[in-house]
Protein backbone atom coordinates (compact mmCIF):
# COMPACT_ATOMS: atom_id res chain seq x y z
CA UNK A 1 0.00 0.00 0.00
CA UNK A 2 1.43 3.33 -0.42
CA UNK A 3 0.05 6.84 -0.85
CA UNK A 4 0.14 8.97 -3.95
CA UNK A 5 2.33 12.15 -4.54
CA UNK A 6 -0.70 14.22 -4.59
CA UNK A 7 -1.94 12.40 -1.00
CA UNK A 8 1.83 13.01 0.36
CA UNK A 9 2.35 16.69 -0.26
CA UNK A 10 -1.88 17.43 0.64
CA UNK A 11 -1.24 16.03 4.22
CA UNK A 12 2.05 17.58 5.42
CA UNK A 13 0.54 21.01 3.87
CA UNK A 14 -2.61 21.04 5.15
CA UNK A 15 -1.45 20.59 9.06
CA UNK A 16 1.76 22.70 8.34
CA UNK A 17 -0.59 25.98 7.36
CA UNK A 18 -2.90 25.31 10.38
CA UNK A 19 -0.06 25.27 12.82
CA UNK A 20 1.24 28.38 11.66
CA UNK A 21 -2.37 30.18 12.10
CA UNK A 22 -2.51 29.08 15.19
CA UNK A 23 1.36 30.14 16.52
CA UNK A 24 0.67 33.83 14.74
CA UNK A 25 -2.49 33.59 17.28
CA UNK A 26 -0.69 32.66 20.12
CA UNK A 27 2.09 35.31 19.33
CA UNK A 28 -0.77 38.07 18.70
CA UNK A 29 -2.69 37.38 21.89
CA UNK A 30 0.77 37.33 23.63
CA UNK A 31 1.52 41.17 22.41
CA UNK A 32 -1.61 42.21 23.28
CA UNK A 33 -0.89 44.43 26.38
CA UNK A 34 -3.41 43.78 29.41
CA UNK A 35 -6.30 46.81 29.59
CA UNK A 36 -5.82 48.68 32.26
CA UNK A 37 -9.45 50.74 33.19
CA UNK A 38 -9.60 53.60 35.42
CA UNK A 39 -12.63 54.53 37.12
CA UNK A 40 -13.62 57.60 39.59
CA UNK A 41 -16.49 57.28 41.22
CA UNK A 42 -18.36 59.80 43.51
CA UNK A 43 -19.52 58.06 46.95
CA UNK A 44 -19.79 54.81 48.96
CA UNK A 45 -22.16 55.81 51.16
CA UNK A 46 -25.01 54.74 48.71
CA UNK A 47 -26.11 51.45 48.84
CA UNK A 48 -26.61 52.10 44.84
CA UNK A 49 -22.34 52.76 44.62
CA UNK A 50 -21.76 50.11 47.03
CA UNK A 51 -23.17 47.41 44.95
CA UNK A 52 -21.98 49.32 41.67
CA UNK A 53 -18.58 49.12 42.74
CA UNK A 54 -18.50 45.15 43.67
CA UNK A 55 -20.23 44.32 40.47
CA UNK A 56 -17.61 46.29 38.35
CA UNK A 57 -14.72 44.57 40.02
CA UNK A 58 -16.57 41.39 39.48
CA UNK A 59 -17.31 41.62 35.63
CA UNK A 60 -13.61 43.42 35.16
CA UNK A 61 -12.27 40.33 36.73
CA UNK A 62 -13.97 38.17 34.54
CA UNK A 63 -12.82 40.14 31.50
CA UNK A 64 -9.42 39.86 32.48
CA UNK A 65 -8.77 43.37 32.74
CA UNK A 66 -7.32 45.63 35.52
CA UNK A 67 -9.36 48.00 37.35
CA UNK A 68 -8.08 50.87 39.45
CA UNK A 69 -10.70 52.30 41.12
CA UNK A 70 -10.79 55.71 43.17
CA UNK A 71 -14.23 57.67 44.93
CA UNK A 72 -14.32 61.41 45.80
CA UNK A 73 -17.19 61.19 48.60
CA UNK A 74 -18.63 63.78 46.96
CA UNK A 75 -15.61 66.09 47.20
CA UNK A 76 -14.88 67.81 43.79
CA UNK A 77 -11.31 68.82 44.35
CA UNK A 78 -10.40 65.31 45.98
CA UNK A 79 -12.17 63.84 42.33
CA UNK A 80 -9.66 66.06 40.81
CA UNK A 81 -6.70 64.64 42.09
CA UNK A 82 -7.42 61.41 42.17
CA UNK A 83 -8.15 61.21 38.57
CA UNK A 84 -4.76 62.62 38.30
CA UNK A 85 -3.46 60.10 39.72
CA UNK A 86 -5.38 57.75 37.43
CA UNK A 87 -3.63 59.21 34.34
CA UNK A 88 -0.32 58.69 36.52
CA UNK A 89 -0.99 54.72 36.65
CA UNK A 90 -1.25 54.11 32.90
CA UNK A 91 -4.65 53.42 32.33
CA UNK A 92 -5.85 53.05 28.73
CA UNK A 93 -9.53 54.23 29.38
CA UNK A 94 -10.86 56.26 32.03
CA UNK A 95 -14.50 56.09 32.96
CA UNK A 96 -15.42 59.13 34.78
CA UNK A 97 -18.96 59.76 36.91
CA UNK A 98 -18.20 63.50 37.56
CA UNK A 99 -18.85 65.44 41.43
CA UNK A 100 -19.90 67.88 39.41
CA UNK A 101 -20.47 67.73 35.66
CA UNK A 102 -20.88 71.70 34.89
CA UNK A 103 -17.66 72.04 36.37
CA UNK A 104 -15.60 73.52 34.12
CA UNK A 105 -13.18 71.44 35.81
CA UNK A 106 -14.70 68.35 34.93
CA UNK A 107 -13.82 69.32 31.39
CA UNK A 108 -10.30 70.20 31.85
CA UNK A 109 -10.16 66.31 33.63
CA UNK A 110 -11.29 65.17 30.18
CA UNK A 111 -8.86 67.20 28.47
CA UNK A 112 -5.96 65.75 30.85
CA UNK A 113 -7.02 62.78 29.96
CA UNK A 114 -7.08 63.24 26.49
CA UNK A 115 -3.51 64.79 26.48
CA UNK A 116 -1.99 61.71 27.91
CA UNK A 117 -3.86 59.35 25.16
CA UNK A 118 -6.82 58.27 27.50
CA UNK A 119 -10.33 57.66 26.28
CA UNK A 120 -12.85 59.27 28.27
CA UNK A 121 -16.34 57.59 29.42
CA UNK A 122 -19.05 60.30 31.33
CA UNK A 123 -20.57 57.94 33.29
CA UNK A 124 -24.10 58.25 35.26
CA UNK A 125 -23.85 61.93 34.67
CA UNK A 126 -23.13 64.01 31.45
CA UNK A 127 -20.09 66.33 31.95
CA UNK A 128 -21.29 69.36 29.70
CA UNK A 129 -19.13 71.20 27.43
CA UNK A 130 -16.43 69.00 26.69
CA UNK A 131 -14.79 66.37 24.14
CA UNK A 132 -15.73 63.12 26.16
CA UNK A 133 -16.02 60.11 24.14
CA UNK A 134 -18.65 58.43 24.75
CA UNK A 135 -21.69 58.68 27.54
CA UNK A 136 -22.98 55.38 29.06
CA UNK A 137 -25.93 56.13 31.84
CA UNK A 138 -29.77 55.40 32.00
CA UNK A 139 -32.22 57.42 30.24
CA UNK A 140 -32.45 59.95 33.40
CA UNK A 141 -35.42 61.82 31.47
CA UNK A 142 -36.88 58.95 31.67
CA UNK A 143 -36.49 58.15 35.66
CA UNK A 144 -38.32 61.76 36.07
CA UNK A 145 -41.13 60.73 33.67
CA UNK A 146 -41.99 57.66 35.78
CA UNK A 147 -41.50 59.68 38.66
CA UNK A 148 -44.42 62.23 37.53
CA UNK A 149 -46.49 60.15 35.95
CA UNK A 150 -46.49 57.95 38.87
CA UNK A 151 -47.45 60.96 41.38
CA UNK A 152 -50.25 62.47 38.96
CA UNK A 153 -51.78 59.10 38.52
CA UNK A 154 -51.73 58.68 42.40
CA UNK A 155 -52.47 62.41 43.34
CA UNK A 156 -54.33 63.90 40.11
CA UNK A 157 -55.02 66.93 42.07
CA UNK A 158 -53.50 68.63 45.36
CA UNK A 159 -50.60 70.41 46.63
CA UNK A 160 -47.07 69.30 45.50
CA UNK A 161 -43.45 70.12 46.66
CA UNK A 162 -40.70 69.36 43.97
CA UNK A 163 -37.07 69.11 44.39
CA UNK A 164 -34.68 68.02 42.22
CA UNK A 165 -30.65 67.45 42.98
CA UNK A 166 -28.19 69.78 40.89
CA UNK A 167 -26.45 70.17 38.85
CA UNK A 168 -28.40 67.40 36.95
CA UNK A 169 -31.80 68.50 36.39
CA UNK A 170 -32.29 65.77 33.42
CA UNK A 171 -35.00 64.21 35.85
CA UNK A 172 -36.67 66.73 36.30
CA UNK A 173 -37.62 67.77 32.83
CA UNK A 174 -39.45 64.29 32.69
CA UNK A 175 -41.43 64.56 35.51
CA UNK A 176 -42.67 68.07 34.70
CA UNK A 177 -43.72 66.74 31.26
CA UNK A 178 -46.23 65.31 33.65
CA UNK A 179 -46.79 67.85 36.50
CA UNK A 180 -46.69 71.19 34.56
CA UNK A 181 -49.99 70.56 32.22
CA UNK A 182 -52.25 69.84 35.34
CA UNK A 183 -50.21 73.10 37.28
CA UNK A 184 -51.26 74.85 34.23
CA UNK A 185 -55.26 74.13 34.33
CA UNK A 186 -54.70 74.35 38.25
CA UNK A 187 -55.32 70.90 39.32
CA UNK A 188 -51.90 70.98 40.72
CA UNK A 189 -50.47 73.79 42.73
CA UNK A 190 -46.59 73.63 43.50
CA UNK A 191 -46.24 75.26 46.21
CA UNK A 192 -42.24 74.79 46.23
CA UNK A 193 -39.55 74.18 43.90
CA UNK A 194 -36.21 73.56 45.24
CA UNK A 195 -32.69 72.54 44.30
CA UNK A 196 -30.74 69.93 46.20
CA UNK A 197 -27.20 70.96 45.34
CA UNK A 198 -25.01 67.72 45.25
CA UNK A 199 -28.30 65.75 45.69
CA UNK A 200 -27.17 66.39 49.51
CA UNK A 201 -29.64 64.26 51.77
CA UNK A 202 -28.40 66.41 55.19
CA UNK A 203 -29.43 70.27 53.02
CA UNK A 204 -32.62 68.12 51.70
CA UNK A 205 -33.38 67.47 55.40
CA UNK A 206 -33.66 71.19 56.48
CA UNK A 207 -34.79 72.18 53.16
CA UNK A 208 -38.13 69.76 53.70
CA UNK A 209 -38.48 71.19 57.14
CA UNK A 210 -38.71 74.15 56.29
CA UNK A 211 -41.51 73.99 53.40
CA UNK A 212 -43.59 71.80 55.59
CA UNK A 213 -43.55 74.58 57.85
CA UNK A 214 -44.17 77.59 55.95
CA UNK A 215 -46.89 75.30 54.35
CA UNK A 216 -48.85 74.33 57.74
CA UNK A 217 -47.75 70.57 56.87
CA UNK A 218 -50.59 70.78 53.60
CA UNK A 219 -48.55 68.54 50.73
CA UNK A 220 -49.98 65.67 48.97
CA UNK A 221 -47.41 64.80 47.38
CA UNK A 222 -43.46 65.30 46.88
CA UNK A 223 -41.11 64.92 44.15
CA UNK A 224 -37.83 63.54 45.78
CA UNK A 225 -35.10 62.82 43.53
CA UNK A 226 -33.69 59.86 45.14
CA UNK A 227 -33.94 57.14 47.64
CA UNK A 228 -31.74 58.91 50.14
CA UNK A 229 -33.20 62.24 49.92
CA UNK A 230 -37.19 60.38 50.30
CA UNK A 231 -35.26 58.65 53.72
CA UNK A 232 -34.63 62.18 54.79
CA UNK A 233 -38.26 63.52 53.86
CA UNK A 234 -40.09 60.56 55.46
CA UNK A 235 -37.96 61.17 58.42
CA UNK A 236 -39.73 64.58 58.29
CA UNK A 237 -42.89 63.46 57.42
CA UNK A 238 -42.66 60.90 60.46
CA UNK A 239 -41.97 63.50 63.20
CA UNK A 240 -45.76 64.90 62.41
CA UNK A 241 -47.51 62.15 61.83
CA UNK A 242 -47.83 62.27 57.99
CA UNK A 243 -45.74 59.76 56.97
CA UNK A 244 -47.59 57.65 54.40
CA UNK A 245 -50.33 60.66 54.23
CA UNK A 246 -48.10 62.05 51.33
CA UNK A 247 -47.04 60.76 48.32
CA UNK A 248 -42.93 60.11 47.81
CA UNK A 249 -41.27 59.21 45.12
CA UNK A 250 -37.81 58.41 45.11
CA UNK A 251 -34.64 56.81 42.64
CA UNK A 252 -32.55 53.78 42.58
CA UNK A 253 -34.05 51.20 44.79
CA UNK A 254 -31.74 51.53 47.50
CA UNK A 255 -32.39 48.59 50.28
CA UNK A 256 -34.27 51.31 52.61
CA UNK A 257 -36.29 52.55 50.67
CA UNK A 258 -37.77 49.13 48.98
CA UNK A 259 -38.64 48.54 53.09
CA UNK A 260 -39.98 51.82 53.35
CA UNK A 261 -42.40 51.03 50.00
CA UNK A 262 -43.70 47.95 51.67
CA UNK A 263 -44.18 49.43 54.97
CA UNK A 264 -46.05 52.16 53.19
CA UNK A 265 -44.32 55.33 54.24
CA UNK A 266 -42.77 55.35 50.40
CA UNK A 267 -45.25 55.28 47.26
CA UNK A 268 -42.21 54.19 44.63
CA UNK A 269 -38.59 53.56 43.31
CA UNK A 270 -37.24 53.54 40.04
CA UNK A 271 -35.02 51.09 39.57
CA UNK A 272 -31.73 51.59 37.85
CA UNK A 273 -29.98 47.88 37.08
CA UNK A 274 -26.36 49.43 38.70
CA UNK A 275 -25.12 46.18 37.58
CA UNK A 276 -25.99 46.37 34.01
CA UNK A 277 -24.61 50.44 33.58
CA UNK A 278 -21.10 49.09 34.95
CA UNK A 279 -20.81 46.00 32.87
CA UNK A 280 -21.71 48.30 29.70
CA UNK A 281 -19.05 50.79 31.07
CA UNK A 282 -16.43 47.91 31.39
CA UNK A 283 -17.05 46.47 27.57
CA UNK A 284 -17.08 49.59 26.28
CA UNK A 285 -14.05 50.56 27.91
CA UNK A 286 -12.62 46.94 26.62
CA UNK A 287 -13.51 48.30 23.04
CA UNK A 288 -12.42 51.11 22.88
CA UNK A 289 -8.96 50.40 24.44
CA UNK A 290 -8.38 47.91 21.76
CA UNK A 291 -9.79 50.92 18.65
CA UNK A 292 -13.47 48.84 17.78
CA UNK A 293 -16.91 49.65 17.07
CA UNK A 294 -19.19 50.50 19.83
CA UNK A 295 -22.92 50.18 19.53
CA UNK A 296 -24.94 53.38 20.66
CA UNK A 297 -28.26 54.12 21.45
CA UNK A 298 -28.49 57.47 20.49
CA UNK A 299 -26.90 60.94 20.17
CA UNK A 300 -26.78 63.33 23.39
CA UNK A 301 -25.35 66.80 22.79
CA UNK A 302 -23.52 68.06 25.97
CA UNK A 303 -23.02 71.67 25.45
CA UNK A 304 -20.19 71.48 22.92
CA UNK A 305 -20.95 68.15 20.79
CA UNK A 306 -23.08 65.64 19.85
CA UNK A 307 -21.95 62.73 22.03
CA UNK A 308 -22.07 58.73 21.31
CA UNK A 309 -24.25 57.88 24.16
CA UNK A 310 -25.74 54.19 25.54
CA UNK A 311 -28.54 54.70 27.67
CA UNK A 312 -30.20 51.79 29.28
CA UNK A 313 -33.81 52.04 30.50
CA UNK A 314 -35.25 52.40 34.22
CA UNK A 315 -37.96 50.40 36.02
CA UNK A 316 -40.36 52.20 38.12
CA UNK A 317 -40.58 49.89 41.71
CA UNK A 318 -43.97 50.10 43.88
CA UNK A 319 -45.19 47.83 46.44
CA UNK A 320 -46.76 45.56 43.05
CA UNK A 321 -43.65 44.72 41.33
CA UNK A 322 -40.68 44.10 44.46
CA UNK A 323 -40.41 40.71 43.58
CA UNK A 324 -40.76 40.02 40.18
CA UNK A 325 -38.14 42.67 39.47
CA UNK A 326 -35.69 43.52 42.53
CA UNK A 327 -36.29 39.85 44.31
CA UNK A 328 -36.24 37.56 41.36
CA UNK A 329 -33.41 38.79 39.32
CA UNK A 330 -30.84 38.35 42.30
CA UNK A 331 -30.49 42.36 42.61
CA UNK A 332 -31.83 42.08 46.37
CA UNK A 333 -32.45 38.94 48.23
CA UNK A 334 -36.00 38.40 49.63
CA UNK A 335 -34.58 38.05 53.46
CA UNK A 336 -32.75 41.37 53.10
CA UNK A 337 -36.15 43.06 52.06
CA UNK A 338 -38.79 41.51 54.47
CA UNK A 339 -36.51 41.59 57.13
CA UNK A 340 -36.45 37.41 57.63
Amino acid sequence: MYLSIPDVFFVPVSYYEEDVLNIKKSVKNSQRKEIVIGVALISQREDRWVREKIAMEEYANKKGVTLKLENAEYDFAKQVEQVDYLISQGIDVLILLPVDESNLNSADMVQKAHEAGIKVISYDALIRNSDVDLYISFNNERVGELQGRFLIEKVPKGIYFIMYGTPDIWFKKGAMKYIQPLADVGNIRIVADKAIKGWDPRLAFNIVKDVLDENKNKIDAILAPNDPIAGVTIQVLKERGLAGKVAVTGQDADLAAVRRIIEGTQSMTVFKDTRELGKTAIDAAIKLANGEPIDITKMVNNGKIDLPSILIAPIAIDKNNIKSVLIDSGYLKESEVYQR
